[in-house]
């Protein structure tokens, strides 16, 4: 008998806690909003479940085309430790009734937005959101500009459905360094917000000096992408010019703007993709701020190139020495290391993988490159793996098998530099001989000497023996270069340098 009464007392106790939990949440939105987030992380949830204030058109009207959240998290993913993105923090302050009134006298909402219109190509965030949601963006996105702190919400929203629109306004705004990536609310017991109070970073004690330097300092890149021909070419000229410039610093002051990153010259991967989808914008290439896991919270950027999207890790490239190890990825090829979190979830889905790209040229057509090793010089270079035969010259001595080789490529002895140290004098020739703009050159070269090219493009070596002696005589500062390698025959490549100078 006493078995069974306790077996009763603890179902009872158990349905008590149960209804107490349930009552808390229900007087307490903030802590069910922030329940839901630690649940969220953990992998409860699916993409199928909308959040608070988000168009179900948006999630359930792109033809399958979503976003696939992959089975599990990856753990201790993080290249060197290289992450350092703060989610949105709320602060939420529950108020009676009565206080309530008071402030719908007091608190007005300021700016409201309207006429305001945000294109979906370029502002996926305020497209995700419903008709009602899209008004209180463009009030806080419009008394964020105008450095106001606390104004009433032009439309009822509760406090859960704020996070989201806050989330959506910071996350498509990259220009807007100075608003903080927290605020605060005051909500009724009913989960209500009545008033909504945005937070800035010191950057707005000093607004208009700041303006200026972030402008001054993104043109500064700009400038070097805007001649550039293709879409692709800008990208990747945007992507390693930041990797020059920015340096990891995970102490950074300011590090989620990408203020820290463009004037600065230091930040965390916050910074680097903020700073990387304003230069992005500005050249009008779509390109998305992506929030997620990768071992730690990490942030990221989904880009439209050529009709596609890809995921591009600068900061995870910005390594020692550099890599385009996570440049134009698919979903599937950052599913090991990357997961999407938050809104970022209803970001289009990035489903080219980087390897079956084809090289496009300005006028969007396909150009047959198929004896080039590296078809597309805005990718990672990709090597041959094996020697070419030698045309199955045997019987011959060593220079005749050198000559019917050459012939085999169509090449002289005088047109091919055979070590190091000459194929560094000819592009210094050619460099300064082709001169400042966007140039090409090509040096042939057996197929013996393509591991020290490339060993000297991948570390750097190549700017101290030849590029810097050029831009001396140039009188110019700035260098960009891709490598393209066409397989000759015979055992010969033709190296393409397609370089800019300015």
């Amino acid at each position: 008998m006493k078995v069974f009464k306790y077996i009763f007392y603890t179902v009872v106790g158990l349905i008590m806690a149960g209804c107490a939990g349930i009552l808390v949440c229900v007087f307490n939105p903030s802590l069910t909003d922030m329940l839901a987030e630690q649940f969220g992380r953990a992998g409860i949830g699916s993409y199928g479940e909308v959040q608070p204030g988000v168009s179900e058109a948006w999630v359930y009207g792109r033809g399958g085309n979503g976003y696939e959240v992959p089975g599990s998290r990856p753990e201790n993913a993080a290249v060197g430790g290289r992450a350092g993105y703060e989610p949105v923090r709320e602060e939420g302050e529950q108020i009676p009734q009565d206080v309530a009134d008071d402030l719908s006298g007091v608190i007005l909402p300021g700016d409201t937005g309207s006429g305001l219109t945000f294109d979906e190509t370029f502002y996926p965030y305020y497209a995700m959101l419903n008709k009602d949601m899209q008004q209180l963006y463009s009030q806080i996105y419009a008394n964020a500009r105008n450095l106001l702190s606390s104004f009433a919400p032009v439309v009822p929203v509760t406090v859960s459905q704020l996070k989201s629109v806050y989330e959506a306004v910071y996350n498509d705004h990259p220009e807007l360094f100075w608003l903080d990536g927290g605020y605060s609310c005051k909500y009724l017991g009913n989960g209500s917000c009545v008033e909504i109070t945005l937070k800035y970073n010191d950057t707005s004690t000093y607004l208009e000096d700041a303006r200026q330097d972030f402008q001054m300092y993104a043109r500064r890149i700009l400038s070097g992408a805007e001649g550039l021909g293709s879409d692709s070419e800008k990208e990747q000229y945007i992507h390693d010019k930041l990797m020059e410039m920015v340096e990891y610093d995970p102490n950074a002051s300011l590090n989620q703007s990408a203020y820290s990153a463009l004037v600065h010259g230091w930040s965390v991967c916050a910074g680097y993709a903020r700073a990387y989808q304003f230069l992005m914008q500005q050249l009008g290439i779509p390109c998305y701020y992506c929030t997620g896991y990768a071992g730690e919270d990490h942030a990221w950027n989904i880009v439209k190139i050529n009709g596609d999207y890809y995921n591009v890790d600068v900061t995870w490239d910005d390594t020692n020495p550099s890599t385009q190890d996570y440049f134009n990825k698919s979903d599937q090829e950052f599913a090991p290391t990357h997961v999407r979190t938050g809104l970022s979830v209803y970001l289009p889905a990035c489903e080219k993988d980087s390897g079956g790209e084809q090289n496009t040229d300005t006028d969007g057509t396909s150009s047959d490159l198929s004896g080039f090793i590296n078809p597309n010089p805005m990718e990672p270079l990709r090597w041959q793996s094996n020697p070419q035969p030698d045309n199955g010259n045997t019987g011959m001595t060593a220079e005749e098998k050198k000559q019917a080789n050459l012939e085999a490529a169509g090449l002289t002895e005088d047109q091919v530099r055979e070590n190091m140290e000459d194929y560094y004098k000819e592009c210094l020739k050619l460099l300064k001989e082709v001169g400042v703009g966007d140039k090409k050159f090509s040096v042939n070269i057996p197929e013996t000497l393509w591991n020290s090219v490339e060993r000297a493009y991948t570390t750097g070596d190549y700017w101290k023996n030849y590029v810097d002696d050029a831009l001396e005589e140039l009188k110019v500062e700035n260098f960009v270069i891709h490598i393209q390698v066409e397989r000759l025959g015979g055992g010969y490549y033709r190296v393409y340098h397609n370089v800019l100078t300015y």
